[in-house]
């Protein structure tokens, strides 16, 4: 930890010489509450305190509740006072008209920074999170029994008017039969994982009646004898999904469940597709988005500078969508209802018990993003509806292009209609998050990019600890590079250089190009040449290189067949080895070579 104290310094000298004020006394703060409270003062108590004063700036001064913990003088907290005087009025705690910049990055870098640190949470804290997963299992079939025709009918209707092209060309491919699945990077509840999950030998009776296993298992119907070999599966005897916990923040563990590898197969399937004829619809393509963040990140910049938009974050967003509001949400197209149901899982195992799911589905199922999404930008205009007190129009969403954005549980709206799209999305289920929203001060947030007044302030993240020898994970290496470059571009000059120290003593570091594979510092001054290579005549450095390896996953016979198959494109695989090894990397190297310099 004193690594981490050590890096606060520098970036507080750094921040503290911008904004013309010091730190001395907060890191005085900072060292003495670390030995007495630990990392977690870094971890959680810090960002407590961010994101207390993104509050304070979003209402236009500090509120007395704010900042527990820290002592006052006057109106504002004595830690990290030289850079509060800058933004608040320290007698009254009104944000001053002009509150310095400079001044805001440097409080939210400084409390934000290890907010998000790799680290494992306490076995309590993963208890809860688990607890919590079910109680919102409660809370969704509660909401389920409270759900009124009138606004389900609305809900239908104002679907329909966004989304009828799509639905409709993907109840087409269903029932044609053309969707073609794959297969997931990532782990499955059968335990399959690389090439095993071409020789899959479970499917279920639900997915059966609408996906035949022989076209979905089989090279084509020639192979049927290998059917025999295939359990179908009742759905009293489905695997269930195994609910697993992930480092997300160190008071809290993310939740994911990881589907079997039969519902993830065909999820992939339709998943593929609905994105793809969303994507290809200007209108649909400029409300919803799946792999592009910048739009999101434009706008909450135009709200930052004009107040005209609000973001808006929600939580344990994937987990309160209701399967009943999904069901109405696909009603009227048969097939591709039946074929959304037959691909989900009905339930979780948690911590060794099972439990029958009234949500669509968690993080872990390839449907989970587009459908949640759906919902979301639904519920969304049903509140704009509500506003404006009439049915909306074609010629209204022309007119709303540009202001409404949602991009997984970021979600961007006019601020006019705010109250209404937040009213919306609770009445059916959904917990806006109002510590994360923003909309009556100059602060916003979105997909990664936080802004005041149309600046960006967004803090560099610690991922990783800082290592301390060469034996450290390679990821720990590979993410403390990244870090020191962050800081280095970020202007904080010295904390990338006590960095520059640490890394060089366990690497070669040189200065190579952002373009360069190898693991170096980036500057501004150019790059490193140890040599020149004699086929490309191009400069090389001597540096470590990220090297994922595959790990060893087999597959002949029927199998290779059927991955044959379902490749997309084309071109053949890149891998020649793909049939000797596939799969998400289990561990990521780095090798000492030569690499170029850019």
């Amino acid at each position: 930890m004193k690594s981490l104290i050590t890096l606060w310094q520098l970036m507080a000298e750094d921040l503290a010489i911008g904004c013309c004020t010091s730190a001395t006394r907060d890191f005085n703060t900072v060292a003495s509450r670390c030995e007495a409270e630990g990392e977690s003062f870094l971890t959680i108590t810090l960002p407590v305190f961010g994101k207390d004063f993104e509050r304070s700036l979003d209402q236009g001064q500090v509120d007395p509740s704010a900042f527990l913990g820290f002592s006052r003088k006057q109106g504002l907290p004595r830690f990290l006072g030289g850079f509060l005087d800058l933004i608040f009025n320290r007698a009254s705690g009104v944000l001053l008209d002009v509150p310095n910049v400079d001044a805001i990055y440097a409080v939210r870098q400084l409390t934000l920074a290890f907010a998000k640190i790799n680290l494992p949470c306490s076995p309590a804290r993963v208890k809860s999170a688990l607890d919590q997963y079910v109680r919102c299992e409660q809370d969704v079939r509660s909401n389920d029994a409270r759900m009124d025709e009138q606004g389900i009918a609305r809900f239908k209707r104002v679907a329909a008017l966004l989304w009828s092209n799509v639905f409709a060309d993907m109840e087409k491919s269903i029932a044609d039969g053309t969707l073609v699945p794959k297969h997931g990077p990532g782990a499955t509840a059968d335990r399959l994982s690389g090439n095993r999950k071409y020789d899959q030998r479970e499917w279920t009776q639900r997915l059966d009646r609408i996906f035949p296993v022989g076209d979905f298992l089989l090279p084509n119907w020639r192979y049927n004898k290998y059917l025999e070999r295939v359990d179908i599966l009742e759905p009293g005897a489905e695997r269930p999904v195994r609910v697993i916990t992930v480092p997300k923040t160190l008071k809290t563990p993310r939740i994911i469940a990881i589907e079997p590898t039969c519902m993830q197969y065909v999820q992939q399937a339709i998943s593929e597709r609905l994105v793809e004829d969303l994507q290809n619809r200007q209108l649909c393509m400029d409300f919803i988005g799946f792999s592009d963040q910048i739009p999101n990140r434009v706008l909450a910049k135009k709200g930052s500078s004009d107040g005209t938009l609000a973001t808006l974050d929600l939580s344990e967003a994937s987990d309160r969508v209701s399967n009943r509001l999904v069901e109405h949400l696909f009603s009227g197209y048969s097939f591709l209802s039946e074929g959304v149901q037959a691909c989900r899982s009905s339930r979780a195992d948690v911590d060794g018990e099972v439990h029958d799911l009234a949500k669509y589905a968690s993080m872990g199922s390839a449907l989970c993003f587009p459908v949640e999404a759906l919902v979301f930008t639904t519920l969304v205009f049903c509140g704009i509806e509500e506003t404006l007190n009439r049915p909306l129009t074609p010629k209204d969403l022309k007119g709303l292009e540009g202001r409404v954005r949602v991009y997984g549980d970021d979600i961007i709206v006019p601020v006019e209609f705010v109250h209404s799209s937040i009213k919306w999305l609770e009445d059916f289920g959904l917990m806006v998050n109002k510590g994360k929203s923003f909309w009556t001060g100059k602060f916003r947030e979105s997909c990664g990019g936080d802004y005041y007044d149309g600046h960006w302030v967004t803090p560099v993240r610690v991922r990783e600890m800082i290592p301390s020898s060469r034996s450290t994970s390679p990821g720990g290496l590979i993410s403390t590079v990244s870090l020191r470059n962050q800081l280095y571009f970020a202007g904080l000059w010295r904390a990338a250089r006590y960095l520059d120290s640490v890394l060089e003593r366990l690497i070669p570091f040189p200065a190579v190009a952002e373009t360069s594979p190898a693991l170096g510092r980036h500057s501004h001054l150019g790059f490193d040449t140890h040599k020149e290579c004699p086929n490309l005549q191009r400069p090389l450095v001597r540096a470590f290189v990220v090297r994922p390896t595959n790990p060893p996953s087999r597959l002949d016979d029927i199998g290779a067949l059927v991955k044959f198959f379902l490749k997309r494109g084309e071109l053949p695989f890149a891998d020649e080895r793909h049939l000797e090894r596939y799969g998400r990397d289990q561990a990521v190297n780095i090798k000492l070579g030569w690499a170029p310099s850019y």
